[in-house]
């Protein structure tokens, strides 16, 4: 049975990842990936547009399924070797949270429904994944290969 995550990082971020067909969590850590599975839905949640830059943006930013695979250390060439899972993003537009929280179970009645962001992964009902992916006009997928 799939699962579904909400996966944090800025925007710039996940452009590089979805170019490269791959996400990382936490700052390239290894142990919040190998909660993740094959077949498992992913959505990006980007506070901002870039790292460190104070202006929000507050949109689901990417949408995918991981695919068949293990995570993996990567070598970005500058002594940083985070870990990856492979991913098969789908074809999907930016979109804002806020016209969605009274709907998303995760936010839904929640005050303080940011805190959970701060862990940089955590999982979501089908309800939810599904609900960002209409609001994203995300394209159909199947389950990954």
């Amino acid at each position: 049975m799939s699962r579904n995550w909400i996966a944090v990082a800025s925007a710039e971020h996940v452009r590089i990842g979805r170019a490269g067909g791959f996400m990382q969590v936490c700052h390239g850590k290894a142990a919040p990936l190998r909660r993740i599975r094959p077949g498992d839905g992913v959505v990006y949640y980007s506070p901002t547009d870039k790292f460190g830059e104070p202006t929000p943006l507050r949109c689901f930013t990417a949408l995918g399924r991981v695919v068949t695979g293990e995570p993996y250390q990567a070598d970005m060439g500058n002594g940083f070797h985070p870990f990856r899972r492979d991913v098969r993003w789908a074809e999907a537009k930016a979109a804002p949270i806020a016209p969605l929280l009274d709907r998303l179970e995760f936010s839904a009645g929640k005050k303080n429904w940011g805190y959970q962001l701060r862990f940089g992964l955590f999982e979501v009902s089908d309800h939810d994944f599904e609900l960002i992916a209409r609001a994203m006009e995300a394209e159909a997928m199947a389950s990954a290969d």
